[in-house]
């Protein structure tokens, strides 16, 4: 028996970290009714590239630590099943009917993760929309949710549209979108340079690929494609193929920002600058440790805080944590600190907001 199950052992084992080193660690047709566009001067340089062509961030070559530091946290991963889910986040049962029935007041929903149902200037949108139990490339291994979605796909209103801002895959979601899309077929996909053609093999034709500083018109708003900084990877050989971005969506009364999954940089001041105020920013608060590791492509709570504050944002909602264990710091740690922090800007308590799954607020 022994001999039997150690080689089964072994694959799993090697399968749980090949799996988290791509979940963890990344923690990467024309649309109806919408047209894309550079609307004037340009307000943002495209997404710069390095000389095999694949996409870098502003500042090329962060590190991401020693070998042996990313070792050790790769298996580190392997053994979330058993790991206690003491301060995961409360969930709020929503059945989505007082959404379906919203037609005017501007509101967002934290459903998990990254993410958020937003509505306002009469559209109904969705950022990187993940309801999958395990995002991974390997379905039955991988970290698996704390908590689960604070609203079922079928309860939802009708989706406009669906940003994503990379293809790890606790962002891009395949078997969520192709659900979605099924759901409503008039729903576009916005996604980042490079990431189109993955959903049209899976199905969605309703995609359009915008680059930075790219714009789309669609109804009432415009959603803006934005510089962040990250980097790209769903399989060993497409690392930084495909772009990552962070989004604006603007209307005439009310703007919205998405980081999406991002380090803190200097980017954030400019696109403060040129497209803010917004009146809620979503940014991520979780996945910062090993910092060695993760200060490059995460933030942790304090430069959330500091990135809401350059981006001139009336309110922070924070995301991006307490869903999947991705990272080594303790699962209720992130947004203790984003509140801590937020207290000596202009956010405050009430403008710093850490929602329940499942939870809806106006803005």
């Amino acid at each position: 028996m022994i001999k039997t199950n150690l080689p089964r052992r072994f694959v799993a084992l090697c399968l749980t970290i090949f799996t988290a080193a791509f979940v963890a660690s990344g923690l990467a047709n024309k649309a109806a009714d919408a047209t894309a566009e550079v609307e004037g001067a340009r307000l943002f340089e495209s997404a710069p590239r390095d000389s095999k062509g694949r996409f870098t961030n502003r500042t090329p070559n962060l590190s991401k630590g020693s070998t042996a530091l990313r070792m050790g946290f790769f298996l580190r991963r392997f053994g979330t099943y058993f790991r206690s889910h003491d301060g995961a986040p409360n969930i709020i049962p929503n059945n989505g009917e007082a959404l379906r029935a919203n037609s005017s007041n501007p509101t967002a929903t934290w459903i998990g993760h990254a993410t958020l149902l937003v509505q306002m200037n009469g559209v109904n949108f969705l950022t990187d929309p993940t309801w999958s139990n395990t995002p991974s490339p390997v379905p039955l291994i991988g970290p698996s949710r704390y908590v689960k979605p604070g609203i079922r796909l079928q309860d939802l209103p009708p989706i406009d549209f669906v940003m994503i801002s990379h293809n790890h895959y606790d962002h891009l979601d395949l078997p969520s979108l192709r659900k979605l899309a099924k759901l409503n077929a008039t729903t576009a996909f916005f996604v980042p340079l490079g990431n189109g053609d993955l959903l049209r093999k899976n199905g969605l034709d309703n995609v359009q690929e915008l680059d930075w500083g790219d714009t789309a018109s669609y109804k009432n708003v415009t959603i803006h494609c934005l510089p962040t900084q990250h980097w790209s990877k769903r399989s060993i050989t497409d690392t930084r193929k495909a772009l990552w971005s962070s989004w604006a969506v603007t209307g005439a009364t009310k703007r919205f920002y998405f980081a999406g999954d991002t380090g803190y940089f200097d980017g954030f001041q400019e696109i403060g600058e040129k497209l803010g105020p917004f009146d809620l920013a979503a940014v991520p608060i979780g996945a910062y440790e090993p910092n060695a590791m993760m200060k490059a492509s995460h933030m942790n709570p304090e430069e959330a805080v500091q990135a809401a504050v350059d981006l001139q944002a009336k309110t922070a909602v924070a995301m991006h944590f307490g869903t999947f264990d991705l990272s080594d710091e303790p699962i209720g740690e992130p947004p203790l600190r984003f509140k801590a922090a937020a207290q000596s800007t202009a956010l405050g308590d009430s403008n710093s907001w850490v929602l329940d799954i499942g939870e809806t607020r106006s803005f």
